[in-house]
């Protein structure tokens, strides 16, 4: 994929860490110009009050090859998305791929809490970062995006819609908010189809985010000695891994086979062929389901 995306343009929201920095520093390895947003900026945090930031992302772009632009942005005001939208118009004149990650709540589902017993301010918070930010995204920018065809969106949620369909996801918010991100991609594949570009849904598998590795207590150099009390994390991915299934995406003149579809990181690395950093190839998803969800003891012989 080495210089793939050679003049394409792509606006990752939703890219301050997590999935959507993986995201931004493998479209920039493929040589992409990307534009990353977020709230946590180092002049001013978001409410997470996290240490990284969307200048950190941008640096890590062009370091790995392609040009980092960072933007702030509440996804949440449309006349924010609108005038970034706009910049990108006047600056680039395109936009080739659009990545919807914006999440922001880590800090408000409850686990197991039943909706009557769940705080519903912070219920109705997440749904509103999680659901409307992607629609009110996607209002403002595919119009640049369809300008050329071959467009790609992609839209990333927490599970396959396999799996979503018959799992409840930890709470009633939390649930509604992934599986509507799915379904968001599944009705812009066919709005989007007729018109020359293309939706997917992604989901990567057990991310090592830089909240996951703090919440363990571990870097992403000893994040194995996690296992221990956590064997199940033996399946987990980086963030890059995601990246690079969305750089495959992206540079693949055929992706439309995919369109509406609900993708995951360890399945497509199975049709492109990419690996993880560390050279591995993990199938959390079919690992979950098939050794952690059917309770047998951690094993990822054959999973990775």
């Amino acid at each position: 994929m080495s210089r793939s995306l050679e003049g394409k343009v792509a606006l990752v929201a939703g890219a301050t860490r997590g999935a959507g920095r993986g995201i931004a520093v493998e479209l920039g390895a493929a040589g992409a110009t990307v534009y990353v947003t977020g709230r946590s900026t180092r002049a001013r945090r978001s409410e997470y009050d996290r240490p990284e930031t969307i200048e950190d992302t941008a640096g890590l772009v062009t370091e790995a090859g392609g040009h980092g632009v960072a933007v702030p942005a509440d996804h949440l005001d449309p006349a924010q998305v609108r005038a970034l939208v706009d910049r990108i118009a006047r600056e680039q004149g395109r936009l080739d791929v659009l990545v919807n990650d914006i999440w922001g709540g880590e800090t408000l589902f409850e686990w197991d809490t039943p909706v009557w017993e769940h705080d519903l301010d912070k219920g109705l918070r997440l749904l509103r970062l999680a659901v409307e930010t992607h629609a009110i995204t996607s209002h403002h920018a595919l119009p640049l995006l369809l300008r050329r065809p071959g467009g790609l969106v992609v839209e990333v949620t927490d599970g396959t819609a396999d799996y979503n369909r018959d799992h409840y996801r930890n709470s009633f918010f939390y649930d509604l908010a992934k599986t509507s991100v799915l379904r968001m991609a599944f009705a812009l594949g066919h709005e989007l189809a007729p018109r020359g570009a293309t939706a997917v849904a992604l989901t990567p598998g057990w991310l090592r985010s830089e909240i996951m590795l703090d919440v363990y207590g571990v870097r992403e150099d000893n994040w194995r000695d996690a296992l221990d009390r956590v064997p199940h994390f033996a399946i987990s991915e980086t963030p890059r891994y995601v990246g690079r299934a969305v750089a495959a995406l992206a540079a693949d003149p055929g992706v439309a086979r995919f369109n509406g579809q609900s993708l995951s990181s360890g399945g497509l690395a199975q049709v492109y062929g990419f690996t993880d950093v560390d050279g591995s190839r993990p199938d959390a998803w079919r690992y979950i389901v098939e050794v952690q969800d059917a309770g047998k003891p951690a094993d990822v012989t054959g999973y990775r």
